[in-house]
């Protein structure tokens, strides 16, 4: 007699994914083609057949390669019957399919947490490290660039819903718009954090050549041993420029390269390197640099950087490259690791062709987070040393309204089923030293980009509650997420 084979619990929950993605799609096409069949028989059956082809032709993964299934899927989503149609999944197994509501969606999510003022910072052997954004003060440049007393607040509070259920504006609560001229925010901050298992913050760094940008609120934390929370630099390397106007070609303040900046700036953060909060591993500051892969002689460059930082008692350095493009190999740049930058790399269909924006210029691109977590799940060890990175929901209407990249369909459940999976992995991988089980989230504070561990109106302290949870889920069965 044969022994029954049964699947796991994580190859049982992957196939339930699977059905309800299969019948969401069997749901919209099949009332999707009965509504317009009744309408306009001949022409749709046309469009409707196109759309199957084109559907069908854009998962040939063994025939086309991706550019050219990319270009059928866009094709498909013009002709597809489903595009007037609201799903909403009520069960697991359970699909219903209904019309569009209308109206502003509903301020408090269903998922909406309190905050709770009793919790203790949990113990754990994983490091999470948010990224941490500091344009949320006035500064001279940006006063130039954009007027007085602008802060990433002023693009925040003006975003506006851009179809039918669009989540924005994103209002915050708890912390409010706040300034970080103030230092009690930023104390408030850590010690919020802390309570929720945030292990530090990476904070962005802007250096230009020698000039830097939003420095204030590093100086100040730096400063003032209230803000308790461990934290270390990012370096964003990239030109500054107007992106939320979509005119990247207008450079306000450009990035250079040379041997003499590269120690000039080692010798500027080494203050950062000495302060005893800051993040190492096995006793090396970890400096991470977004995009490695734009600096020329990036090899040489990093040579300078560590001989400097050794020059200046700091001793070896930790260097982590964003894998924000191809997912390159650390080893490429001479760095010690490489860290996942999502949603960079998990892209999945556009789906923008699927909603009735409210302006017939809208030209952005929509995307659906359960796909993205899917995808992210599906990566694998990689050969180099990586570590994994979550985010929240992803939407950059703040910055750039008629342009926008917007992660549709963001669940609290998935962005925890996606950490506490990374977790698991994590504390299962024998490879990996303790003092690397770090991961990443994208972030605390991007406010304008949609993701944000602190709270807002619609789900309050969801976020870290979530994030607490996941990480925090039975340590003691490394094989249970």
């Amino acid at each position: 007699m044969q022994k029954e084979v049964r699947p796991s619990q994580d190859q049982q929950a992957s196939q339930n994914d699977a059905a309800r993605r299969t019948a969401r799609s069997l749901a919209l096409s099949m009332a999707g083609v009965a509504q317009q069949l009744a309408e306009k028989p001949w022409k749709t059956l046309w469009t409707t057949l196109e759309y199957r082809v084109l559907k069908s032709l854009s998962q040939a993964e063994r025939i086309f390669p991706q550019r050219r299934r990319i270009k059928f899927a866009r094709s498909a989503a013009k002709r597809a019957p489903s595009r007037f149609l609201e799903i909403v999944e009520q069960a697991p197994d359970v699909v219903a399919v209904a019309m569009p509501s209308s109206g502003k969606p509903v301020l408090r999510a269903e998922e909406f947490v309190t905050y709770d003022p009793t919790l203790q910072p949990p113990q754990t052997d994983i490091r999470l490290i948010a990224f941490y954004l500091p344009q949320f003060h006035p500064f001279e440049e940006n006063d130039a660039w954009w007027g007085k007393g602008f802060t990433e607040w002023t693009n925040v509070g003006k975003a506006l819903p851009l179809y039918d259920g669009h989540y924005q504006p994103h209002c915050p609560i708890h912390f409010g718009y706040y300034d970080l001229r103030v230092p009690e925010v930023m104390e408030e901050q850590a010690r919020v954090a802390r309570q929720y298992g945030i292990a530090g913050f990476a904070h962005h760094f802007y250096w230009f050549a020698g000039k830097t940008l939003m420095e204030r609120p590093l100086r100040d934390m730096l400063a003032n041993p209230k803000v308790d929370i461990p934290f270390c630099l990012s370096w964003a390397n990239e030109n500054w420029t107007p992106r939320w106007d979509g005119k990247d070609s207008d450079i306000l303040i450009g990035q250079s390269y040379s041997e003499a900046d590269a120690r000039a700036m080692i010798r500027h953060v080494a203050e950062y390197f000495r302060d005893p909060r800051y993040i190492r591993i096995e006793g090396k500051p970890v400096f991470l640099v977004y995009r490695p892969m734009v600096i020329p002689d990036v090899v040489k460059m990093q040579a300078f950087w560590r001989d400097e930082a050794r020059a200046a008692g700091i001793g070896e350095i930790y260097l982590v490259g964003a894998q924000t493009a191809n997912g390159e190999s650390p080893d490429s740049w001479g760095f010690d690791a490489s860290v996942e930058f999502p949603p960079h790399g998990l892209w999945t269909l556009n789906f923008a062709m699927s909603y009735r924006p409210y302006s017939a210029d809208f030209g952005g691109q929509i995307y659906d987070y359960s796909e993205i977590v899917a995808n992210a799940l599906a990566v694998d060890g990689k050969e180099y040393k990586m570590f994994r990175g979550v985010t929240m929901s992803w939407d950059n209407t703040a910055r750039r309204p008629n342009m926008a990249t917007i992660c549709e369909n963001f669940s609290i459940s998935d962005y925890r089923r996606w950490l506490a999976e990374l977790c698991r992995r994590l504390r299962a991988d024998p490879k990996i030293i303790p003092d690397e089980k770090l991961i990443f989230i994208n972030a605390w504070n991007e406010w304008a980009e949609g993701t944000h561990l602190e709270p807002d109106q619609r789900y309050g302290f969801a976020y870290l509650s979530a994030t607490r949870d996941a990480f925090t889920a039975d340590q003691s069965d490394p094989n249970r997420s």
